[in-house]
C-alpha cells in the first residue's frame, strides 16, 4: 500500500503544493507538531530544573510527539482503508503529500535565482534570508548564491528525501513521525544553553531518522549529476551535522563549487570548514543549475516508488 500512496504523494506535492492561501486559511500540518512542541518546551524546561531533569522531559517530550504522529498516523491511515477498501490509498495519499516539500522548497530558492540574475541584491538577499538562519544583510552575490544552493541540497534531504523514505518503508504514520520529530529538532535541537539539555531528545533522534535518508540522498544527487562522489565521500564529514553535510557535499562535487565556509549567526562569527574543492564565486547561473539537479534528484525519487510499486 504505501508504494502507490508515495507516488501519489509525490505527484500531488509538485502538482499542487501547499499554496499561500491554504497556508494563510488552514495552517500547514507541522504547526500542530510546533505547538505540542511549544507547550511541552514552555512547560519543562524551565531554568530551575537541573539538566538531568531538563533531559529526561525532553525524552518524554519526544515519546509524546511520536505517539500523537505516529500513532495517529497509523488510526488514520487503518481508518481510511477499512472504511473505503482498495481505495483507500488515495486518503491516504491526500493526507501524505502535506509532508514533503518538493515545490515549497524550489519555490522559495527560485526568487533567490530571479533576483540576483536582475541585479537586485537587496531583494537576492531578503529571498534568501526566509530560508536561511545565518545573517544575510552583509552577504555579497556569491554568499548569496552559495546559501540558497547550501539550503537547496540540504532541504532536499529533511524536506524531500527523508520524510519519502519514511513513507516508502512505514506508511503515513512513518511520515508524520519524522516530520514531528524534524520539526522539534528545528525549533529546540540546539547546542545553545537553553536547549542544550532539553532538546538532546529531539536532535538525537532526529539524527538517527536522517541516517539513511541523508545517504541515500547524496548518492541520488550524485547519480543524476553524474559525479560529484569523490566531493561527497571526503566532505561528508566536515558538516556540524553528521547527516546535512551528505547532501552538501553531493552538490558541491556536482556543481563544482565550495560551499558553506565561515558564516554570520545573530552577529557572531562562524569558522565553518569549506565543502568541495571548484569556484567558491557562485552566482544566478549556478542557483539554475541547482535547482536543474534537484528537479532530477526528485524525479529519481519518482522512479523509485514507480518501481517499487511495479515489483510489488
Amino acid at each position: 500500500m504505501a508504494e502507490p500512496v508515495a507516488l501519489a504523494a509525490l505527484v500531488l506535492d509538485a502538482g499542487v503544493g501547499w499554496p499561500g492561501w491554504l497556508y494563510r486559511l488552514v495552517g500547514h500540518p507541522v504547526g500542530g507538531f510546533a505547538r505540542i512542541i511549544t507547550a511541552c518546551e514552555t512547560r519543562w524546561n524551565r531554568p530551575e530544573f537541573s539538566d538531568k531533569s531538563r533531559r529526561a522531559l525532553g525524552v518524554v517530550t519526544v515519546l509524546i510527539l511520536l505517539g500523537v504522529a505516529g500513532g495517529g498516523g497509523w488510526l488514520v491511515q487503518s481508518l481510511l482503508l477499512h472504511w473505503l477498501g482498495p481505495v483507500g490509498w488515495v486518503g491516504v495519499a491526500l493526507l501524505a503529500f502535506p509532508g514533503l516539500a518538493q515545490r515549497s522548497l524550489f519555490d522559495h530558492v527560485r526568487p533567490v535565482r530571479q533576483a540576483l540574475a536582475a541585479g537586485n541584491l537587496p531583494g537576492a538577499r531578503r529571498a534568501v534570508g526566509m530560508i536561511v538562519g545565518r545573517d544575510t544583510a552583509a552577504l555579497d552575490e556569491p554568499g548569496v548564491a552559495r546559501a540558497a544552493i547550501e539550503s537547496l541540497a540540504e532541504s532536499f534531504c529533511d524536506g524531500v528525501a527523508a520524510p519519502f523514505f519514511w513513507l516508502l518503508l512505514l506508511g503515513l504514520p512513518g511520515l508524520w513521525a519524522y516530520k514531528a520529530i524534524n520539526t522539534a529538532d528545528s525549533l529546540i535541537g540546539h547546542y545553545e544553553i537553553r536547549w542544550r539539555a532539553f532538546g538532546w531528545a529531539a536532535a538525537r533522534t532526529d539524527d538517527g531518522l536522517n541516517l539513511i535518508p541523508a545517504r541515500l540522498g547524496g548518492a541520488i544527487l550524485c547519480l543524476v549529476g553524474f559525479g560529484g562522489w569523490r566531493v561527497m565521500l571526503r566532505d561528508a564529514s566536515k558538516h556540524a551535522s553528521p547527516n546535512a553535510g551528505w547532501t552538501e557535499a553531493a552538490m558541491a562535487g556536482v556543481l563544482g563549487l565550495r560551499l558553506a565556509g565561515p558564516v554570520v549567526y545573530d552577529g557572531a562569527a562562524h569558522d565553518k570548514a569549506w565543502i568541495g574543492d571548484g569556484r567558491s564565486e557562485a552566482d544566478a547561473r549556478d542557483i539554475s543549475r541547482a535547482l536543474s539537479l534537484y528537479v532530477r534528484a526528485c524525479l529519481a525519487l519518482w522512479i523509485v516508488a514507480g518501481a517499487a510499486l511495479w515489483l510489488r
